[in-house]
């Protein structure tokens, strides 16, 4: 049975991810990259489809303690044993070759036997591979395209300089001992791994004394490849001080400065972290399916780039000082999107792919049994009017970061502008993966697509068709016509319903009306109605009102919309409530400081795949916003 999902650690090597429970098992990894076939699927799965364990033999539970190192995504883990205590820290080195997990044990006090166990399955965690000892100390598993070598890196003695890892020791004196599931003692004459038990894993036991270090690194290759990967030749204490270098340099590039600043860098590094860095796009989370409700079918592959809230992020970045990632994600914007303007979609590959295919995987039971898994998204094909305003909302931002665009980005807001004004009257989905329907949210991004359009133009030397201002004042009145409701005194989610939906929040960070505005205040008054918990709901569930089980088929509230909230009350000068608001989703993040797309305020529990892109673009905007927040 997987951990909760508070549990798990995220690791990165800015291609892929895995996902560290606190109990020592990497329960999810895929490998290249995020969006490939799982090798380790436990997470969604049982045991059977893959895990790795690096943790004291007979421990069953929970570590001691955990902790990202300060400013890095380099996991310390601590076990406290009868027999003595160890740390196992674990790391995904930025890639520089072939993607690995490195996992480096170390004895602290007293004898500690140390069990690690790899149970590799291919493909979405249902292939089991063929596994050979190769010369020196590693194995090999392959199965069709890939190849898992799992390698050592002998223990070193405390040097009396201190640093990330002491020196390695060489000779006799720095042999370590395992055994295998039988009880023969390992490594051989020639250092090379046992074989694999019977229910096709790979376990060893590392008996490791106090002062003592032993690495385990695991990496990839296609299986065409005959040779080792270079990176089990680069020593681990090596690695080690790479990794968190980069990671260090790179949080200190955080301009702001406030109260929560260790909360922000934490979600400034994790959205690094979600980041291809090859192709600049970023993913929504590195898990697929875990659930927005236990037992729901609300499961969905978060392993892709969304344009829903990618404007949204570009600020977060540009306004934490990572220009070149800001840059990089326009880079991937323009070159996803570039093509036929009536074929936008509103989600791609990580690579910009257009092609995605869903499917279902019903060898996994599913995270507590919630299915089915899904893989890939239908959503490809579906008309989204949103997906106009985040681009050229990302577009006009760039500008006034002094960002270049390509030369041909007015031919594509020209091209962007021709789709809008020929189907901005359109019913679609909006964010939602219900009916299409008259979306005040989606018309306020049509209007988003036609305000940033008419900016664009001075921007880039170019002259704006007069129609396209004649459009946005349309739609504006349009949306303050129909889309706000006498009843509930609010902006609705669609024209004519009295349904509250907490995207209304973001009008005035679109600039689509004043935060100070009365019908926002009302607005934002009446969403307190969606409040459970604490928390937001993203809008009024279409069952009776004031259901409150889960047989209501609502998914948990959204830790975004809650946050976006808190913004909102922020603006109004309510900093109070704001405060409080934000404090209570700071509470609700891991003891990693990780936040999920949703939290359950009764089971007190995350839902919802994690860590969120989204969650935490949100955690960063309303750190801003209430630092800056007028005083009342």
């Amino acid at each position: 049975m997987s951990s909760l999902i508070e549990d798990y650690a995220l690791l990165s090597d800015l291609e892929t991810a895995a996902m560290l429970g606190g109990d020592g098992s990497v329960d999810w990894l895929c490998l290249p990259r995020f969006d490939s076939p799982a090798c380790l699927a436990a997470l969604v799965g049982t045991a059977g489809n893959g895990f790795w364990r690096v943790a004291p033999r007979g421990s069953r539970g929970h570590c001691t303690r955990r902790s990202y190192r300060p400013d890095t995504l380099v996991l310390d883990t601590e076990w406290e044993t009868v027999s003595g205590s160890v740390r196992v820290t674990d790391f995904m080195p930025p890639r520089a070759q072939d993607p690995c997990l490195v996992r480096v044990v170390e004895g602290l006090t007293g004898t500690v036997t140390v069990r690690s166990e790899l149970r590799l399955r291919f493909n979405q965690g249902r292939v089991l591979p063929w596994t050979r000892g190769e010369s020196g100390r590693c194995r090999v598993a392959v199965a069709g395209p890939d190849a898992v070598w799992l390698g050592t890196d002998g223990p070193g003695d405390p040097g009396p300089g201190g640093g990330e890892v002491p020196p390695r020791a060489e000779g006799p004196g720095a042999m370590w001992q395992a055994t295998d599931e039988a009880g023969a003692k390992w490594p051989t004459a020639e250092g090379t791994f046992p074989d694999r038990g019977e229910d096709g894993s790979t376990v060893t036991d590392l008996v490791v004394p106090a002062g003592r270090r032993v690495a385990l690194t695991l990496a990839w290759t296609p299986s065409h490849r005959t040779t080792a990967p270079g990176v089990l030749c680069v020593p681990a204490d090596t690695a080690l001080k790479e990794t968190a270098d980069f990671w260090r340099h790179w949080a200190a590039r955080c301009r702001y400065q406030g109260p929560w600043r260790e909360a922000v860098v934490r979600s400034l590094i994790t959205l690094k972290a979600l980041t291809h860095a090859p192709a600049g796009g970023i993913v929504g989370a590195p898990t697929t399916s875990l659930p927005e409700r236990l037992g729901g079918d609300g499961n969905w592959d978060d392993r892709l780039c969304r344009l829903n809230g990618s404007s949204f992020t570009l600020s977060c970045l540009l306004r934490s000082g990572y220009r070149e990632e800001a840059a990089a994600w326009l880079g991937w914007l323009v070159r996803a999107v570039a093509g036929d303007p009536a074929h936008l979609q509103n989600v791609y590959g990580v690579a910009g792919q257009r092609l995605l295919s869903e499917t279902e995987a019903p060898w996994l039971s599913g995270y507590e049994d919630s299915t089915p898994v899904r893989f890939g998204t239908a959503a490809t094909g579906r008309h989204r009017l949103d997906a106009y305003g985040e681009v050229l909302d990302a577009f006009w931002q760039s500008l006034r970061a002094g960002i270049d665009l390509p030369p041909h980005t007015w031919s594509l807001v020209r091209a962007l502008m021709d789709d809008v004004a020929a189907h901005w009257r359109e019913p679609d989905r909006g964010r939602g993966h219900g009916p299409a329907r008259q979306s005040v949210h989606s018309k306020a991004m049509a209007w988003v697509a036609a305000d940033r359009a008419v900016a664009l133009g001075p921007m880039l030397g170019a002259e704006v068709p007069d129609a396209w201002r004649v459009l946005r004042d349309q739609v504006r009145a349009q949306v303050l016509g129909e889309g706000h409701r006498p009843g509930p005194r609010s902006f609705v989610q669609t024209y004519g319903s009295d349904r509250l939906d907490a995207s209304s929040l973001l009008l005035p960070a679109l600039g689509f009306l004043s935060a100070r505005d009365p019908r926002m205040r009302d607005t934002v008054r009446a969403l307190g109605a969606l409040e459970h918990g604490g928390f937001l709901r993203e809008r009024t569930p279409e069952t009776p009102s004031g259901a409150n089980s889960r047989a209501d088929g609502r998914a948990a509230p959204s830790v975004a919309c809650t946050l976006w909230y808190a913004a909102a009350l922020a603006e109004l000068g309510e900093t109070g409530r704001a405060h409080d608001t934000f404090e209570r989703v700071l509470a609700a993040r891991n003891d990693l400081g990780l936040l999920a797309a949703r939290w359950d305020p009764d089971a007190r529990r995350q839902l919802g795949n994690a860590p969120s892109a989204v969650s935490h673009v949100a955690l960063v905007r309303t750190a801003f916003a209430l630092r800056d927040a007028p005083v009342p």
